[in-house]
């Protein structure tokens, strides 16, 4: 059986369509930045850290330059917001040989009973449970100490958009 060049333009018209991502229709998506969805590149915390959105209230990730873990939770302009219930506890380094890390309350933050393990990349497993009732929260990300060429911030709290 041949195909006809009118079948072969009306597949290629029509394969976009059966391909097509469902449930991402009727809204702008220029506003990704409202309510539904948060844009992390508008937060900026006290410390200019990074901010961790998946829990509420937010979360803003820092290490202090005795490179111990400095966790502030913060409301949606950025503003620290007392501590309460949450209790934090992270592991980072080498596998072979991790830095297990339990936090204190200090002031409007906590504080990692221990620093960070010597590198420029580090792995790090982060537990958030921001009530006694409620679920950990798991962040797992690469702690790279590198400075960003356009914001000049440390790359694992770069704010300017770009590629990582």
């Amino acid at each position: 059986m041949k195909i006809t060049n009118l079948t072969l333009t009306a597949m290629a018209l029509l394969t976009p369509f059966l391909f097509a991502e469902k449930g991402h229709e009727g809204h702008d998506h220029d506003n990704h930045n409202e309510a539904t969805h948060t844009d992390v590149a508008t937060i900026v915390g006290p410390n200019k850290g990074r901010i961790l959105t998946s829990m509420e209230p937010h979360a803003e990730f820092f290490v202090t330059k005795d490179r111990k873990v400095k966790i502030t939770f913060i409301n949606a302009d950025g503003k620290p917001i007392t501590p309460t219930d949450e209790t934090i506890s992270a592991i980072g380094g080498e596998r072979s040989a991790p830095t297990r890390m339990t936090f204190a309350k200090d002031g409007d933050s906590f504080i990692s009973d221990k620093p960070l393990p010597e590198g420029k990349m580090l792995p790090i497993i982060l537990q958030i449970r921001t009530t006694p009732e409620g679920e950990n929260v798991t962040e797992k990300f690469n702690v790279d100490f590198a400075t960003c060429p356009t914001c000049e911030h440390t790359e694992y709290a770069c704010t300017c958009g770009h590629h990582h």
